[in-house]
């Protein structure tokens, strides 16, 4: 089973999103863990906006990068704002990725427009969690899902 890591800077909502996600469509294939720098504790909307969909991770708790310094992972992803110039770097793997999305976290508005917000950055991790590990076998990312995350 290969082992994959979410990683971004307070472990609070992306990369929640994303191990909550990839758990419950593919944890028959994967392993799944999601860290962050600084943890900050899991985003409320996070949970609420990930239950709508079926997924609880209301247990999760945010993880600081140094709790897996010891293992490997066949894949570290991380999932921070393209704009952001603070996403972190994990050296246990040869196979990196990133994939930026959108920190809801960040958004403001109203409380609607917040969770609208949380909404769209979980399905845009969900899709692209699909057409990254959907594939029976993925020995290697294809190129066209390395050249829109790098």
């Amino acid at each position: 089973m290969k082992k994959i890591l979410f990683i971004c800077t307070h472990n609070s909502a992306r990369s929640q999103m994303a191990e909550g996600l990839l758990k419950t469509l593919y944890g028959d294939r994967y392993e799944v863990y999601s860290a962050g720098v600084k943890p900050a504790g899991v985003n409320p909307s996070a949970v609420r906006v990930m239950a709508e969909t079926g997924i609880d991770i209301s247990a999760y708790r945010s993880k600081s990068l140094n709790e897996f310094q010891e293992m490997k992972f066949d894949w570290v992803v991380t999932v921070c704002d393209n704009a952001s110039k603070t996403c972190p770097f994990f050296p246990g793997s040869e196979n990196y990725i990133h994939k930026g999305f959108e920190d809801p976290v960040g958004f403001t508005g109203t409380e609607d427009e917040k969770l609208i917000f949380f909404r769209k950055v979980r399905d845009e991790i969900r899709d692209w969690i699909i057409k990254t590990f959907g594939q029976e076998e993925v020995n290697s990312v294809n190129d066209s899902v390395l050249e829109e995350g790098v």
